[in-house]
């Protein structure tokens, strides 16, 4: 058998170390290259993306986006939410956020309010429990029947003036506790002295606010207390029928209407606005949000409510029954005495649980304003430029940019995915 000639042979070069790539071939995506060899990358596998559009659902989680895609970076959260459109639970925190680093301000303001109204509503309930009870028998004249009647309306008109007095003491602090909500967002905390200080210039707007609050609610009540009087004159028992969708309509109608109002104050206070362009701006911002916002804050009424009930059950328990398990044979002045400290017990946690509730809802609600200001005028960007460059910082983040709300429409409608509008 004849041996290759050596010299016919080809030369061989360099072996490659073991686990290298071969000359010209390209290694695969996400491998780590040997040591000492340049990678020579080929064209990305997936095309590059627009800002703000998903990462491609079949790049594996928790690895890097591929080439020439960005990642997505979380809008900043420097305060209380999110310095984007808010989500429900975020709007639930914020302003559970908001009390606590704002405790005194927020909640001190809320016991001013509630305690005048709790002190005025029990003397009034107190006023009517010392009244006289009518006659048997009925009156025997007119005289007597003014000295009954007098007190009872004098009552009756003082606990309407207590309600007016509290509306018109809520609606003016909802506008003014909206300052320390717009500035927690970039979270810079807010005394009680500040916030007053703050909202001096919107005290006056605030009042002719809540002033033509009042007068409208009058109005809508005293216009349907007249339909249902002259549909029953009319219509006899047979009135009631009608009153029944006469009274469902007024309610949807009133709903509806406090609903695409309810941002007023806090667009009064922060965007520095009149009384009517407050009204205007509240039912502009609402539009094509009604449903949420009604939703939102029908919720947090109903929780507030049963919060509120929660506590008072077993003081209302306990008033009916200490006297009968403690002193079962106590005499008349030790059972007075007692039920005037259970009142006086229950008046005090009544107006802490109020308070804190009016805290709570007031802060949901400037949440919702805010909220409503980034989808459609762009509030965050206003808010991030803020914070970079830190301008402004005793004041109200907001008000520099709502003056040239109207003007443009900036930034886009659409930002990191997340609808505006």
């Amino acid at each position: 058998m004849s041996q290759p000639d050596p010299g016919n042979q080809a030369e061989e070069g360099p072996r490659p170390p073991s686990g290298a790539p071969q000359p010209g071939a390209q290694p695969q995506w996400g491998a780590q290259p040997q040591w000492g060899a340049q990678p020579q990358w080929g064209t990305p596998q997936y095309p590059g993306q627009s800002w703000g559009a998903p990462i491609d659902p079949r790049w594996p989680a928790g690895g890097p986006p591929p080439y020439g895609q960005p990642r997505y970076v979380a809008p900043p959260k420097p305060g209380i939410v999110p310095l984007r459109p808010l989500f429900f639970g975020e709007i639930m925190d914020g302003a559970f956020q908001t009390i606590r680093r704002n405790a005194k301000t927020m909640f001190g303001s809320a016991l001013i309010v509630q305690a005048i109204s709790g002190v005025l509503s029990e003397v009034a309930a107190l006023g009517m429990l010392g009244m006289v009870q009518p006659p048997v028998g009925g009156f025997s004249s007119q005289a007597e029947a003014m000295r009954y009647l007098g007190p009872v309306f004098g009552a009756v008109a003082g606990i309407m003036g207590i309600s007016l007095l509290t509306m018109v003491l809520a609606a003016i602090l909802q506008g003014v506790m909206a300052i320390p909500v717009a500035r927690s967002a970039l979270n810079r905390p807010t005394a009680f002295k500040q916030m007053w200080s703050l909202a001096r210039s919107r005290l006056w707007p605030l009042v002719g606010f809540a002033s033509l609050l009042v007068a409208g609610s009058l109005l809508f009540f005293l216009v349907l207390f007249l339909l249902a009087v002259l549909i029953l004159t009319g219509l006899g028992p047979l009135g009631v029928l009608l009153l029944l969708p006469l009274g469902f309509g007024a309610a949807v109608a009133y709903a509806w209407i406090y609903t695409k109002l309810l941002v007023a104050p806090a667009a009064i206070t922060i965007e520095e606005l009149g009384v009517f362009a407050g009204l205007r701006r509240s039912w502009t911002l609402t539009s094509r949000n009604w449903w949420r916002i009604f939703g939102i804050t029908l919720l947090v009424a109903f929780m507030v409510g049963i919060i509120g009930s929660v506590i008072q059950i077993p003081l209302g328990l306990a008033s009916g029954g200490i006297n009968s398990v403690f002193a079962p044979h106590a005499g008349a002045s030790q059972v007075t005495t007692t039920a005037i400290v259970l009142r006086v017990v229950s008046l005090v946690v009544g107006v802490l649980v109020s308070a804190v509730g009016f805290a709570f809802q007031t802060s949901v609600a400037a949440l919702i304003y805010m909220d409503l200001r980034m989808r459609r005028d762009g509030l965050d960007v206003e808010l991030l430029r803020l914070l970079e460059t830190g301008e402004d910082p005793d004041g109200v983040p907001g008000r520099r940019r709502a003056r040239q709300a109207g003007a443009q429409s900036w930034p886009p409608n659409t930002a990191q995915g997340f609808p505006r509008g």
